[in-house]
């Protein structure tokens, strides 16, 4: 008996290690200066678990990580969290001529792709630092339940792609800044206490909603701002026919024109998107001279407009993933 008790004992200590092991590796962190796990973030995504029974988190501390970083589907359940806004870095610089992929080459532009599900990250900065020379996405997000909060997206033209046409994502006190389209796609996005900013005139949304969506992109309690010498921004125009965009009890200075919206040019695009404010505030928001096709929504077109409504009842925004129950799903 005793062979069977040796094998026994060792099946136990086997599992204990691999428990052990499993409980580490949900707890990554990453340091640039080598006082961590990892000095890159994509060795860590790379040595993460796929589809995990339990979250996993990243913890990044501060430094600029010159990194073009994706986050697979099968990635699910991870949370990036910096050690803080302004000092955790994701910087990289790829652009539209440079890509040189053809007339797509916008979509693999970005600094920081999402592609898994039940995606959160906090605390970072994502930048695409090519400049004004055109698409130069920043960050690029297909997967569902996707939350950043306490985040910069920073970029020119097409900072942020909100992808995915059964994609909800949640966006709560980010800060968010570009000239041409810098917020554009077809996904379900939720920007809550925002800071958008425009570095151009232009236009700052080019939604591209899937016919027979309730919800583009809302914008609630977000203010909208710009650099000194901007004075003539659009809330947004159509990229696809059924472009749904809803600003909320914004604050929009006066650099949003009074038109407020614009139609993408030589088509008739104006005819089925839709474009809604209610009760914004300052300068900008005023309605006299918005353009015709826009609506004031009422206030129970109004009331429908909260995260539950938005983002679905078994998604919490106010919680990371690794709070997320399986009884939600």
């Amino acid at each position: 008996m005793a062979p069977i008790k040796h094998i026994f004992l060792l099946f136990c200590f086997s599992a204990i290690f691999a428990a052990t092991a499993y409980a580490y590796e949900t707890r990554i962190t990453v340091a640039i200066d080598g006082s961590g796990d990892y000095t890159s973030i994509n060795e860590a995504i790379y040595d993460t678990k796929s589809f995990p029974d339990k979250p996993i988190t990243i913890f990044i501390k501060n430094g600029v990580y010159h990194e073009k970083v994706k986050i697979p589907a099968f990635n699910t359940k991870l949370s990036l969290i910096g050690e803080s806004r302004e000092g955790t870095i994701i910087s990289w610089d790829d652009h539209f001529r440079k890509i040189d992929k053809g007339r797509n080459s916008t979509f693999y532009t970005y600094t920081l792709k999402v592609e898994a599900n039940d995606f959160y990250a906090e605390n970072l900065t994502i930048r695409n630092t090519a400049g004004a020379v055109g698409q130069a996405v920043a960050l690029h997000v297909t997967g569902d339940r996707v939350t950043f909060r306490n985040c910069n997206i920073l970029g020119h033209q097409d900072t942020l792609y909100s992808a995915g046409e059964n994609s909800r994502q949640y966006f709560h006190n980010c800060f968010i800044e570009g000239t041409t389209d810098f917020i554009f796609g077809e996904a379900t996005a939720l920007f809550e206490n925002c800071t958008i900013h425009s570095l151009a005139d232009s236009y700052i949304t080019a939604a591209s909603t899937a016919q027979g969506k309730q919800f583009g992109f809302v914008f609630l309690e977000c203010t909208l701002t710009a650099s000194q010498d901007v004075s003539e921004v659009f809330l947004g125009r159509p990229w696809r026919d059924y472009a749904r965009v809803v600003f909320l009890h914004c604050k929009m200075g006066n650099h949003i024109k009074a038109e407020g919206w614009a139609n993408w040019s030589s088509t008739s695009r104006n005819e089925t998107a839709f474009y809604g404010e209610y009760e914004n505030r300052r300068p900008g928001a005023s309605t006299k001279k918005r353009v015709p096709w826009s609506h004031q929504l009422s206030d129970s077109e109004a009331a429908k407009h909260t995260k539950e409504e938005i983002l679905g009842s078994f998604f919490d925004p106010k919680v990371p993933v690794s709070c997320w129950t399986s009884q939600n799903h």
